[in-house]
């Protein structure tokens, strides 16, 4: 069986942005829950990795040394003339709070971790729930993430002169990661999102395939509002593993944001688990090293529950649909997987399906030939 390592521990859940904020850490925690109660970290071929905090020389990777100063001084409480230049505001969506240096680099750090597994050879699959912050750029906080710790992750592993490809299913743009990389063809980033015209952060339309050497290396799936399983698989399924093959990658690093559930509030993708297990099925047999991260998610029992089944993807276990009973009595999560999914009226289908047949032609005509496709 496939050996897959799993990077936690309490101290990444326990900060708090906002008391009324929608990123809660706390889904960290009950996804480590559910695995626990499920006997994963028994399983022979499980592996469970403390995380370390980034340093600051790993930080410039991805970020500006006058953005990292920044969030230092506005993490210890010092004054800050203007929080916005950095992207921070009180009652915005990056809000300051005390300890969120440290904890935006234990979540790093966490990333990094996961990929120095894959780099030292101790496992071929490594899954850091706390990562895939995505949104990041270079000198500010975006989209609630302060540090990009997939970009950080993904550079590095470019040092060692590994070919990198990204792929993205969160709900939202992975635009920060897209930016790092957007001149480079030793990365190919792909990113399946809903349209930016209904969502933050209002990017990755198809003809932003990157510049320079990196034309061609960035690509983008947007998806009409109420995509429901269906028509997303197909449209993944015609896009990333065609190019993912033509690439070749030494390692995918894949963001797995829940935010496309149909239950999650901040998007209107309708995802079930079994769009997500089938997806990333795929995802971890497209190359012989897979890096895992976190992202989007903010139904805390539907993240939860897609984590779960997609570290027992990793592993190569299958957990009884039905969730143990500690876990169903304290968090009412009675079920693993969805049933039924949502019912879509038909001129919805027809509607995401045209949209997303428009996309695909697209890349077909733009991206595809760059890859010899």
């Amino acid at each position: 069986m496939p050996k897959a390592a799993f990077v936690y521990h309490p101290d990444l859940s326990r900060h708090v942005l906002r008391e009324d904020h929608p990123m809660k850490p706390r889904r960290l925690q009950l996804s480590y829950e559910l695995l626990e109660a499920y006997g994963a970290f028994g399983q022979p071929n499980a592996l469970l990795v403390p995380p370390r905090m980034a340093t600051e020389e790993e930080l410039l990777l991805a970020h500006d040394q006058e953005y990292i100063r920044a969030v230092q001084r506005i993490s210890a409480g010092e004054a800050e003339e203007d929080l916005t230049r950095y992207g921070f505001s009180p009652w915005g969506d990056n809000p300051p709070y005390p300890g969120m240096y440290e904890a935006a680099c234990l979540s790093t750090g966490a990333s990094l971790v996961a990929a120095e597994l894959l780099l030292s050879g101790t496992v071929p699959t490594a899954f850091s729930i706390s990562g895939g912050l995505h949104h990041a750029a270079r000198g500010r906080a975006s989209g609630f993430c302060v540090f990009n710790d997939p970009a950080v992750a993904i550079a590095s592993l470019v040092q060692q002169g590994l070919r990198v490809a990204y792929v993205d299913i969160d709900a939202h743009h992975g635009d920060g990661v897209q930016q790092a990389f957007y001149e480079s063809d030793d990365v190919l980033t792909i990113s399946l999102h809903e349209w930016g015209r209904y969502l933050f952060p209002g990017t990755g339309e198809t003809g932003e395939i990157g510049s320079g050497a990196g034309t061609g290396y960035a690509v983008n799936v947007p998806l009409f509002p109420y995509t429901g399983d269906e028509v997303y698989v197909w449209a993944f399924q015609q896009v990333a593993p065609p190019l993912l093959a033509a690439f070749r990658p030494d390692v995918l690093v894949a963001q797995l944001g829940v935010d496309a559930h149909y239950t999650d509030s901040l998007a209107h993708l309708q995802l079930t688990t079994a769009a997500y297990y089938t997806v990333v099925e795929q995802l971890l047999g497209a190359a012989p090293r897979v890096l895992c991260l976190g992202g989007g998610g903010y139904d805390l029992g539907a993240v939860a529950r897609v984590w779960t089944l997609e570290y027992g993807l990793m592993l190569g276990a299958t957990w009884p649909d039905q969730t143990p009973q500690g876990y169903r009595e304290r968090y009412g999560v009675a079920q693993l997987g969805d049933g039924a999914p949502p019912e879509l009226e038909e001129s919805t289908v027809r509607q995401t399906r045209a949209f997303a047949e428009r996309v695909v032609e697209d890349l077909r005509h733009t991206v595809f030939p760059l890859h010899g496709l």
